[in-house]
């Protein structure tokens, strides 16, 4: 092993044949030397001073690297510091154990190259065609009950694969899955903050090698038809060249499918345009969608110009439509409680989200009161409707398919525990609500105007004598325009999309309301396929030469020119 010419450039660690190039940025006037390790050890086996400067670069490359030697940190005075652009570290595989980067327990790791990904390649699946899942990767099998051996991990997650693939999901958007520090003074469960952006997290390995894992379920996820989208939301003050270095990484090293970002805190616009992250899916949270449907759900009074316009909105600033998030009440809890309840958190319930625009539908958190249950499970329904019948991408949070609850705390950022757990014993119970979601994600996908490429414009673009997108009330081609009113009906035209025409009854009131029914071409009927009260009908039902239907209170209706 000897020391030879280094580059300053790529910075991290890279490597040519049998030369290894360590490269990283130190602040001019401190001496930086690189400390090598033998795997596991926490006591320096060599120390080699960088000497070569580039800027405030140090570099150097070693020859004939000892292959015990592939554990490695850096050394600047009298301070140890880790690689920001570490591939993996070592020291970090348990979960929960406090480690003292100065007292070496926590090392960069020398990644050995040869994944086999056996043909793989980032599916590309066009976003009008995506249903996403969202999930925290610890919290998703961490349940005992989860029924997997791998719980709390990238191989828990894969174990579930099939029953996420069944429930009709084709792409799993993951809270951070990077190394960030879980214990300590601040709690954090959730990952956000600093951490090493290029590093897998080894504590998510059943393995204990967090890049081994990863790439196994990618690879999984992708043999099942499923994309993989990590967050990446990336610490204030993280320079902008080196996220956009780090998602290229992850695309080209891991085949990701696209990330979840920050505007406050990554370069939007450059990653957009970098030719390496041309097809990559970029994303970002939007609370408009979210807050809208909540109200109209609820009741409130004029929100159906908005409503109108969340149906249609389709993205391009990669935006998907979300009913519920990671922050903020589940969708049990959104029909189950009024106000936040987080004084677990240690915060005098200080924290989370203020307005949340939940209804507990007549009694605060549990209860026995038969009409508050049937309310709570109609309500939470109709909110999973207005999530799939919208045209924009739907992302469902994970565990709503059976009513998850967190037992009203909208901010489980610091509960590693049951509360921020999925709780996998109410599947069974919440089997009806399960089969409800798995045949409206089917409905959505087999009826082309409920998801369509291109965001439908209220005109009739194939002249077949109706617009593709129209809006009704009691007298069909008059949109609702009281502010009063709770209720809308919007038909679709097949003709712009392929397919059957659809007309939608959307009656958030507490009262019954009549919708007009718009005429369809001769030789075809108005059949209801799904309601609240009947979820997706296996047998379309006719309605003989109707004019104009019945819509109960707090009930969403479906209808098929067919």
């Amino acid at each position: 092993m000897k020391k030879t010419e280094g580059k300053p450039l790529p910075l991290g660690v890279s490597g040519e044949g049998e030369k290894i190039n360590f490269s990283v940025a130190v602040p001019e006037g401190k001496s930086c030397s690189l400390l090598l390790y033998r795997a596991g050890e926490e006591k320096p086996c060599l120390e080699y001073p960088m000497e070569e400067v580039f800027g405030e670069v140090r570099y150097l490359a070693l020859e004939d690297l000892d292959k015990d030697c592939r554990e490695y940190n850096y050394r600047t005075e009298k301070e140890i510091f880790v690689d920001p652009r570490a591939r993996a570290l070592a020291g970090r595989e348990a979960w929960g154990e406090e480690r003292d980067v100065q007292k070496h327990q926590v090392r960069g790791v020398i990644e050995k190259s040869g994944y086999d990904w056996e043909g793989d390649a980032p599916l590309e699946i066009p976003d009008h065609q995506v249903v996403a899942y969202s999930l925290h990767v610890r919290g998703f099998t961490k349940d005992p009950c989860s029924k997997v051996k791998g719980k709390g991990t990238f191989e828990g997650l894969k174990e579930k694969l099939p029953y996420l693939k069944d429930l009709g999901i084709n792409q799993i958007q993951c809270m951070p899955v990077y190394e960030f520090e879980e214990c300590g003074r601040y709690r954090n469960y959730w990952g956000y903050g600093p951490a090493y952006w290029f590093a897998p997290k080894s504590a998510y390995s059943a393995l204990g090698d967090g890049p081994r894992s990863l790439k196994d379920l990618v690879k999984a996820c992708h043999r099942q038809g499923m994309e993989l989208v990590l967050e990446m939301p990336f610490s204030e003050g993280t320079p902008g060249f080196l996220a956009e270095e780090c998602l290229r990484y992850y695309r080209m090293e891991y085949h990701i499918d696209g990330f979840i970002l920050n505007p406050l805190t990554a370069p939007m616009d450059s990653i957009r345009q970098d030719p390496l992250l041309k097809k990559t899916k970029i994303l970002r949270h939007d609370m408009e969608f979210m807050n809208t449907m909540r109200r109209f759900l609820k009741g409130d009074e004029g929100m159906v110009d908005s409503v109108i316009y969340w149906l249609r909105h389709i993205s391009k600033e990669g935006v998907c439509n979300t009913i519920t998030g990671h922050t903020g009440f589940t969708l049990n809890d959104l029909v189950s409680y009024d106000g936040k309840h987080n004084e677990a958190n240690g915060e005098n319930n200080t924290d989370g989200p203020d307005y949340n625009y939940s209804w507990n539908c007549g009694a605060e958190g549990p209860t026995r009161k038969k009409e508050v249950l049937q309310l709570r499970e109609r309500q939470m329904r109709n909110a999973l409707f207005l999530l799939l019948t919208a045209q924009g991408t739907p992302c469902l949070l994970a565990g709503d398919e059976f009513a998850n609850s967190q037992k009203g705390n909208n901010n489980v950022y610091c509960q590693d525990n049951p509360t921020g757990w999925l709780n996998w014993r109410k599947l069974e119970k919440e089997e009806k609500l399960c089969g409800f979601v798995k045949d409206l994600i089917r409905l959505r996908k087999a009826y082309p105007v409920l998801c369509p490429a291109r965001e439908m414009l209220g005109l009739d673009q194939t002249r077949c004598g109706v617009p593709d997108v129209s809006y009704h009330g009691e007298n069909a081609w008059q949109a609702p325009k009281e502010v009063s009113s709770r209720q809308l009906g919007v038909y679709y035209s097949g003709a712009v999309a392929g397919g059957d025409d659809c007309f939608i009854a959307y009656n958030m009131h507490w009262l019954e309301h009549k919708f007009a029914l718009p005429a369809l071409p001769k030789g075809k009927a108005w059949h209801v396929i799904a309601s609240t009260d009947e979820g997706v009908l296996e047998t379309p039902r006719q309605l003989k030469q109707q004019r104009q239907i019945e819509v109960k209170a707090r009930t969403i209706l479906i209808l098929a020119g067919k």
